[in-house]
C-alpha cells in the first residue's frame, strides 16, 4: 500500500497524454530540426547582413555630412557679403559726415526712385484694368 502511495506521488503532476522522457517521438535526439539552416550558416548570414547594414549607415553619414558642410559654405559665403554690405554702409556713413554724398549712394537712391515709379505705375494699371 505505501508503495503505491509513493508510487502515485511521483507520477502525480503527468497527464496520460504527456510523454515520458524514454516515450518522446524523436527518441532524445538532439540537433538541429528539419528545415532550419545550421547555426554556421545562420551566422555567416548574420554577420553579412550586419556588414551590409554598416556600410549603408556610413553611406548615410557620408551624405548628412557632405549636405552639412554644403549648408555651412553656402552660409559663410552669405556672412561674407553681408559683411561687404555692412562695410559699404559703414564708408558711407564717414563721408556723410564728412559732408560728402557717395556715389553708391546715389545710384542706389536713384535705383530705388525707379522702381517705386514702376511699382507706382503698375498698381495704377491695375486699377484701371478693374
Amino acid at each position: 500500500m505505501q508503495t503505491e502511495d509513493i508510487h502515485y506521488k511521483l507520477y502525480e503532476g503527468r497527464d496520460k497524454e504527456s510523454p515520458d522522457r524514454e516515450d518522446r517521438k524523436d527518441n532524445g535526439r538532439k540537433g538541429r530540426k528539419p528545415g532550419r539552416k545550421s547555426a554556421k550558416v545562420d551566422m555567416k548570414a548574420k554577420l553579412e547582413r550586419s556588414r551590409q547594414s554598416a556600410r549603408e549607415c556610413r553611406a548615410r553619414k557620408k551624405l548628412r555630412y557632405q549636405y552639412l558642410e554644403e549648408l555651412v559654405a553656402n552660409r559663410e559665403r552669405a556672412v561674407l557679403l553681408l559683411r561687404k554690405e555692412l562695410e559699404m554702409y559703414r564708408q558711407w556713413c564717414r563721408e556723410l559726415d564728412e559732408g560728402r554724398i557717395p556715389e553708391g549712394a546715389l545710384k542706389m537712391v536713384e535705383k530705388e526712385k525707379k522702381e517705386q515709379l514702376e511699382n507706382i505705375k503698375k498698381e495704377q494699371e491695375a486699377e484701371n484694368s478693374v
